[in-house]
Parts: structure tokens; C-alpha cells; sequence
């Protein structure tokens, strides 16, 4: 099967992923969270975790992008970062490999290259997640079967980018040949309808969906600006 017809264009990913320090942590939850996902209409999941891509790779027949985050000392890179961590990812089951596609120093001193070629040869699809549209270019020139915004606001170089950056996936798909996909900073239907009509092949969503305490934190804090604006009303 061609890398680009695994997931369906013009739909919902799906980010099921949560924390150690999180309330849903544990592939069960995942796989749960998973399913409500695809009743609710989604094309795919986004999972990190070798167990939780297990787990939810089982419980919905949907295609499953995969993911590990490991932190290294030596290296600003987390998402995948070794060749050894993506062909673990793949073996898991992930059908696309989520790696870095920064060009940032690697853990295992590997190339961005090297490491694309080591997972093609290994028969693995590979979504480059990156944060400018340099490195985006770069990433399918490389050989990256995808190209996603992930990392726009999490490098040294973007933080502090309002997201979503609606602007960096415009300009990638103008230029690339390869689905470029939409993700980071997505909260709003109409900010994943606008990444559709701007080129995106499909739309990652994951705080806004899958973590109920962020969501819950958003009314919260919404609610408790109303109440003090209207305290301060009440002194005037």
C-alpha cells in the first residue's frame, strides 16, 4: 500500500495521548478514548507509547500513527529519537512512524536521512513533525512520506508562534509534493476546517479532544475572569 493512501484525506486525527502526571494515563484509557474517537467520525489515531499503540491498535481497526517521547541529555530531540525507538514504534504496530524532523542533533548521532532510510528499509511509512518551513522542505527531500507542523512553537527557534500556524502549513503546501499535515495549537472546528481549505491533507487534534483537565481548565479560568471582572464592577 502507498504511505499516501493510509490515512484518509480530509479527516480527523485524533491525538490519544496522555502523561505520566495525567488522570488518563494507561493504554486502557487510550484505547477507551480511541474508540470514542472513531464513533465520533475520526480517519485516525495519533498514539505514543509502545503499549498504548498496542492497546489501541487492537481495540479500533483505524490507521495508527505512532510515537515514543524519550528525553535524552545530550539531545534536544524527544519525538522518536533513535532509529532504534522508530523501528520499535513500527514493530509495535504503528502503521506511520512519527519521528523528529528538525535536523536537530539526534540521540544515536544519526542524520535525519540515515534515520528515514532505516525505516523505509524496514518497510515503515515516516511523518517528518517539524516547526519551519525550512526544515519541512528539507524533510521531504529527505525522504519523509508525510510532513506535519507538530513541533511549530516547541524548538528553540519557534517559541512563542501563536498556534495554530495556519501560515506555515499554507506555505508548505504550496510547495510540496507530499501531504502536508495539520497539527499544534488546534482547539476550534473552524481552525481545523480552515487547515483543510488551506491544503492540509488531514488534521491532528489532541488537547482539545483528549485531555479532559486542559479542557476543563479553559472554562475554568474563563469563568473566574468573568467573576472577578464583575467584582470589580460591583466596587466601581
Amino acid at each position: 500500500m502507498e504511505a499516501y493512501s493510509l490515512i484518509s484525506y480530509k479527516g480527523l486525527v485524533v491525538s490519544c495521548q496522555a502523561l505520566e502526571d495525567e488522570p488518563l494515563h494507561g493504554s486502557h484509557h487510550m484505547a477507551v478514548m480511541a474508540k470514542a474517537a472513531k464513533q465520533a467520525g475520526a480517519v485516525g489515531i495519533r498514539a505514543g507509547g509502545l503499549e498504548d499503540i498496542r492497546a489501541i491498535k487492537e481495540a479500533v481497526g483505524l490507521p495508527l500513527i505512532g510515537l515514543v517521547k524519550i528525553r535524552h541529555e545530550n539531545s534536544e530531540v524527544y519525538i522518536t529519537p533513535t532509529l532504534e525507538d522508530a523501528l520499535a514504534v513500527h514493530a509495535a504496530g504503528a502503521d506511520i512512524v512519527a519521528i523528529d524532523g528538525t535536523g536537530r542533533p539526534r540521540p544515536d548521532g544519526r542524520s535525519l536521512a540515515d534515520t528515514i532510510a532505516g525505516l523505509k528499509r524496514a518497510g515503515a511509512a515516516v511523518m517528518a513533525d517539524i516547526a519551519t518551513f525550512e526544515e519541512g522542505v528539507l524533510a521531504a527531500e529527505r525522504g519523509a512520506d508525510y510532513v506535519s507542523t507538530t513541533l511549530c512553537g516547541y524548538t528553540r527557534e519557534t517559541a512563542g508562534t501563536p498556534l495554530p500556524n495556519l501560515g506555515l502549513l499554507e506555505r508548505l503546501t504550496a510547495v510540496l509534493t507530499i501531504p502536508v499535515v495539520a497539527e499544534g495549537g488546534i482547539c476550534q472546528p473552524e481552525q481545523a476546517a480552515e487547515a483543510l481549505r488551506l491544503g492540509a491533507a488531514f488534521v491532528v487534534v489532541g488537547a482539545a479532544i483528549t485531555r479532559p483537565q486542559w479542557i476543563a481548565a479553559r472554562y475554568v479560568e474563563a469563568m473566574q475572569g468573568a467573576v472577578a471582572g464583575g467584582s470589580a464592577g460591583a466596587e466601581e
